[in-house]
Parts: C-alpha cells; sequence; structure tokens
C-alpha cells in the first residue's frame, strides 16, 4: 500500500531539499545527515519499488533511497506547510512545490539510507538486500522454482515462509491466513511437502494479500497506514490470526493459538491436524 501511495504522488517529482530531523532516521546511512541531504538535492524520483518489506524510491543513475519501516515508520504525504507529526524524523521537499514526503516513526526502528542498486535476477535493487528472495507478488515471480526451494529445506513450513532468502513479503498474519487455506499445519517437514501442497500454500499466499490490498492492509493499531495515514481493514476478514478459540469459518472447530518464535501460530485442528511424527 506504501509503495503503491509513493509511485502515484511521488514518482517523477524532482527532490529540492531533505531535512534529517533525528539522526536515527538515517543510521544506516554511514556518512551522516549531511551527505545524505547534499546528495539528494537536484535528483528525480524515477519510480517506488519494493521487495519484501524493503521499498526504495529508484533516483536514476544507479541510485536509491532505500527504506525500512520497522515496527512503526510511516511514508507520508502532506502538504507543504502542514503542522509537524510528533514523531517526524525526516523530510523531503520537491520542486514543484507540492505535497512533500515525511518519514515519521515513534518507536526509530526504521531509517532512510542513501545506495547503490546492482543487478539481482534481472532487476536492479539496493546493494544490501540483494539477498532477498521475490515475493508471490512479483510479476515475475517463479513459483515452481519456489516450490522447490521450500522442499529442499528441512524445516517447518512456517519457517520456511518467513524465510526472506527463500520467499520474501510473507509476514506472520498471511503466512498463518495462507496455511490456513492450503489446510496445512504450521508445523509440517518442508520436506515432507508435495509439490502440490507447496504450491497451494504460495498460490494461497498470493491470494490472501491480493485480497489485504484490495483492504487497505491490515492495520492492527493507529501506526500502520498508508501514506495519507488511513489504515486498513483487512483484520475484519482474518481467518485463523487472531482468532483463538473461535470457531473455524469453514467447520466450526474453535481456532487454537500455539507459540512460535516469540510470536503466534494460530489454526484449526480440523481442518489442519498437526503432522504424525516421522519414525
Amino acid at each position: 500500500m506504501v509503495r503503491a501511495g509513493l509511485q502515484a504522488h511521488v514518482a517523477g517529482r524532482v527532490i529540492a531539499k531533505a531535512e534529517v530531523l533525528h539522526p536515527r532516521a538515517i543510521r544506516r546511512h554511514p556518512a551522516g545527515a549531511e551527505d545524505f541531504t547534499g546528495r539528494l538535492a537536484g535528483l528525480p524520483v524515477e519510480a517506488a519499488r519494493r521487495r519484501g518489506k524493503y521499498l526504495w524510491l529508484d533516483l536514476g543513475e544507479g541510485q536509491a533511497i532505500l527504506a525500512h519501516l520497522g515496527m512503526s515508520g510511516q511514508m507520508l504525504v502532506q502538504p507543504e506547510g502542514a503542522p509537524d507529526e510528533k514523531h517526524l524524523r525526516a523530510r523531503i521537499r520537491f520542486t514543484d512545490g507540492g505535497p512533500e514526503l515525511r518519514f515519521v516513526d515513534q518507536r526509530t526502528f526504521g531509517g532512510l539510507a542513501l545506495v547503490d542498486l546492482v543487478d539481482s535476477d534481472g532487476e536492479p535493487v539496493p546493494a544490501t538486500i540483494a539477498h532477498i528472495a521475490r515475493d508471490p507478488m512479483d510479476p515475475v515471480f517463479d513459483q515452481d522454482a519456489a516450490v522447490t526451494a521450500l522442499r529442499s529445506r528441512r524445516t517447518e513450513v512456517k519457517r520456511a515462509l518467513l524465510d526472506q532468502t527463500l520467499v520474501s513479503g510473507i509476514g506472520n498474519i498471511y503466512a498463518d491466513e495462507a496455511l490456513w487455506r492450503a489446510r496445512l499445519h504450521w508445523s509440517r517437514p518442508t520436506e515432507r511437502l508435495t509439490r502440490a501442497q507447496g504450491a497451494a500454500v504460495l498460490g494461497a499466499a498470493k491470494e490472501v494479500m491480493a485480497e489485504a490490498l484490495l483492504a487497505g492492509g491490515t492495520s492492527f493499531d493507529a501506526l500502520y497506514v498508508n501514506i495519507n495515514g488511513q489504515s486498513g481493514y483487512f483484520d475484519r476478514s482474518l481467518n485463523v490470526y487472531g482468532q483463538a478459540d473461535r470457531p473455524c469459518g469453514r467447520c466450526g472447530t474453535p481456532i487454537r493459538r500455539e507459540p512460535f518464535m516469540n510470536r503466534s501460530s494460530y489454526f484449526c485442528p480440523r481442518c489442519q491436524p498437526k503432522p504424525r511424527r516421522s519414525r
């Protein structure tokens, strides 16, 4: 949602001035604030792109502003002169005098950096994230290759879905939703997945994320917003995530929650039975 908003409202404009209001906002840019702001002036924003949980503004000539939102980061497009947000960390103004781009981050876990682009699988991406795999929403995502990669690992299927070097963009929420749709328990060993099961769960991930995009994303609090500060409402359509003890929408069995990597996994014990231990 953020990438699409940036593409619509920032791409095609020329940067007039950048301003850093908190040093942690650019801690991933080793040369510091003066270098960051000085090098951006006069550069065009050609496009807004994304891979996994990273997004970047392509500035042409092999350069980009790489952004990671962390837990609370927001990229907001606001009229120039509008009151500053409480946790405003950086801003970018444009030569056309139109709305400015603001980076707001309450917890300062996110950040910006000016980076070089390198070729990765036929696409220019920031060098620091070239190891991240394409995600199911990518137009050239190779599902057959991703299924092969999943089945080659010796781990649990949910851990594999969250491994950004195998397939990116699937977070904890959408992994649970995809596994429910594919009728797979989160702990099923990847080496015991059939090709059909691997294709089913990746297809379900693409399906659920596409539906989430239509609903503006999944926002559990006011920190998760699009560039206009608006929350998504896909949380109203979740089948298992956060639904512990509520009836499964498919069979009526109460949804269960189990601890998973300091987080939670939600599943239907009837639709998604635990795999039997191999002898």
